[in-house]
């Protein structure tokens, strides 16, 4: 008999929380594989499972007649199988007549589906990591089965684990996403701080633009905090977390100043946006639509706006200048409020193109009575050349540094 184990320590990494994600195409050339070695083996089935806690879960299989519970997606107890035994060393990966050995005639399955022959590998991921096993298994006995076909199926496992390298790759970093934002969050992250927007016309602070940031390691800027949260799902959650933090925390700063709140599109018609806002004055709310990606469908985000603006609630749109999808939103949300990004700022007073690119922008927000705000302003010159061009409001370094609402409330106070 051919017996291989593994250690404690692999066979636990082997057990995942829950099943991972296969691409259609991996899946397909799986499914290509096991029918290839279980027509060329002549045995009645072959799948792929893999281990989640106590369970196996049959992910692909290939049979030349249907096998009671064994079909892709089902979820067996990992005891009642062979696959664990074999992973841990208590069978042999090589069984040519299960009637003679004594362990596979003490488990169930061999009399009841019943399995005369078995063959059966660790299929184990970059780093030695077992995702599962490789089994195909005959009804009646095959005696003349030996290492050659052994040899054959762990050939084809190493297969199987290549194929699925770049999904497990993907789904570890998932993962890794959602592990980090779900500690993050129980850390108390986002916090929020509030940079201050000043209007040139009497350089009176009117507006605070709430934002985010995260204490976690390592390092990451909140735009990659939100974007890698929105990959797996958790973005709009994330965003609505720090949306009432802000509220919670504008209430205590004076009624004149307007709020800023970063919103995505995915936020916007999230249907739990509206309870979010309520009870804050919805006057003081401006919404920033913060997303770099072209918008498929306005319909959806202009019918989720139109209540909020109803109420009071002002939309702008953030970065403009910085791309295409910025000045499509302007076209189509007809916004109050048009902010210039930082690539258009930073230096347009030496940097013609972006002096005239800010430049239309302004006479486009003037023409339709929206009020243009420059962000990312750190120098004299840059702010002399933004009043030159007439626009309405500015932020940045120079005016003052994002800070906690205490800080801010201390200063203006």
């Amino acid at each position: 008999m051919h017996l291989q184990s593994v250690t404690t320590d692999e066979l636990a990494s082997a057990v995942d929380e829950r099943p991972m994600v296969l691409s259609p195409q991996v899946t397909e050339s799986i499914s290509r594989v096991l029918r290839a070695i279980r027509q060329h083996l002549h045995m009645d089935i072959a799948f792929v499972t893999q281990f989640l806690g106590s369970s196996r879960v049959f992910r692909t299989v290939d049979s030349n007649s249907p096998v009671e519970g064994v079909f892709p997606g089902s979820i067996l107890p990992i005891a009642s199988g062979y696959c664990q035994h074999v992973v841990s060393g208590r069978l042999p990966e090589l069984i040519p007549d299960t009637s003679r050995v004594p362990f596979a005639m003490g488990i169930a399955e061999t009399a009841t589906i019943p399995i005369g022959a078995h063959l059966s590998v660790p299929i184990r991921l970059e780093g030695g990591r077992i995702f599962g096993t490789f089994c195909c298994f005959s009804h009646r006995a095959m005696p003349d089965l030996g290492e050659a076909e052994l040899d054959l199926m762990h050939t084809f496992s190493r297969l199987i684990a290549r194929e699925m390298q770049d999904d497990v790759a993907r789904d570890e970093r998932q993962q890794r996403i959602i592990r980090d934002v779900q500690l993050a969050m129980a850390n108390g992250d986002p916090q929020i701080v509030f940079q201050p927007i000043l209007r040139l016309a009497d350089n009176r602070i009117v507006g605070l633009e709430a934002l985010s940031r995260f204490r976690a390691e390592p390092y990451r800027t909140p735009d990659i905090w939100f974007h890698e949260a929105a990959e797996v799902g958790m973005g709009t959650m994330l965003e609505l977390m720090a949306l009432r933090r802000v509220l919670q925390q504008a209430g205590n700063l004076p009624q004149d100043l307007s709020i800023h709140l970063n919103v995505s599109p995915a936020a916007v018609i999230s249907p739990e946006l509206p309870a979010a806002l309520a009870g804050f004055d919805p006057n003081r709310v401006i919404i920033e639509i913060t997303e770099h990606e072209p918008v498929a469908d306005y319909e959806p985000i202009l019918d989720a706006l139109m209540p909020l603006r109803a109420a009071g609630i002002r939309i702008a749109i953030d970065d403009a200048g910085a791309g295409y999808s910025s000045l499509r939103h302007v076209l189509m949300m007809r916004p109050d409020m048009v902010k210039l990004d930082v690539s258009l700022t930073r230096g347009l007073d030496s940097d013609p193109i972006r002096h005239a690119m800010a430049a239309a922008l302004t006479e486009f927000s003037r023409r339709t009575g929206t009020i243009i705000v420059a962000e990312g302003v750190e120098t004299d010159a840059e702010l002399a050349a933004l009043r030159g061009l007439g626009v309405s409001e500015v932020q940045g370094y120079l005016i003052a540094r994002p800070q906690p609402a205490e800080d801010v409330l201390a200063k203006i106070a």
